[in-house]
């Protein structure tokens, strides 16, 4: 009698056991789905927060329709990306501060084209992967074209397939180059109302080398700029061969 008395309640104790753990396990698993559903909800209002409004559409409707166009917006690193500790911090990878024209895509790590830090815009952000900017002022967007003599150096310049060469070509257009009394740099500053050329060269598996020319239409309240965007040439993609 004893011994079925302890066995028993040994039962119990290990059902009851059991049920706990069942109900901590049910209450993480339900943690992890509030969670996730969070995120979507974040990633809904970031996204809202990084379109250009209406207004912005509506005013570049006719050249948006044209084929390999765009209109983003660019919100200013040193104030969204979490890095800076700002407290205005965002969940995506990099705070908007990026944009891939190939991907099409804020988020960084995915053959991100360009930035805006600090009121400068750059190029070239991991390992070997480098480019080149230049400010053509005011020129209109819309008559640039791989014809054009302003595009012909930044067009024509064919990357090296060395990692050593590139690597050396990172540093002189970190520098600056200067062609045809042009200069050409990895970093500039931003100006509103300016077009812009941007050669994007990015190494690696999913790598690509893109010619951009793009136009920072204006610059809102929160440093965040509007860019209006035309893809002038896609090169194939560039092969590396490592040095030991």
């Amino acid at each position: 009698m004893k011994n079925l008395v302890i066995a028993t309640v040994f039962i119990c104790s290990f059902s009851i056991a059991s049920l706990n753990v069942f109900a901590q396990s049910e209450s993480r698993d339900g943690l992890v789905n509030e969670i996730k559903a969070k995120r979507v909800e974040l990633a809904a209002l970031e996204n809202r927060l990084l379109e250009p409004s209406a207004e912005d559409r509506a005013r570049h409707a006719e050249f948006l329709r044209q084929p390999d166009t765009g209109l983003i917006r660019l919100l200013p690193r040193d104030v969204y990306d979490e890095v800076y500790h700002t407290g205005k911090g965002l969940t995506i990878i990099g705070g908007g501060a990026y944009y891939s024209f190939t991907r099409l895509t804020h988020e960084y790590g995915y053959g991100s084209d360009i930035e805006l830090d600090h009121n400068f815009l750059s190029v070239g952000f991991a390992g070997v992967d480098y480019g080149m900017l230049t400010n053509l002022g005011e020129m209109p967007l819309e008559q640039i074209t791989l014809e054009s003599p302003s595009v012909q150096f930044i067009s024509d310049y064919t990357p090296p397939a060395n990692e050593a060469e590139a690597r050396l070509e990172q540093t002189k257009f970190r520098n600056g180059l200067v062609s045809n009394d042009v200069l050409y740099k990895q970093r500039l500053p931003l100006q509103a109302n300016s077009t812009y050329l941007l050669r994007s060269i990015n190494y690696g598996g999913s790598g690509s080398d893109i010619l951009v020319a793009f136009r920072v239409a204006r610059k809102d309240t929160d440093g965040s700029v509007i860019i209006v965007w035309k893809l002038l040439k896609k090169n194939p993609k560039p092969e590396l061969a490592r040095t030991n």
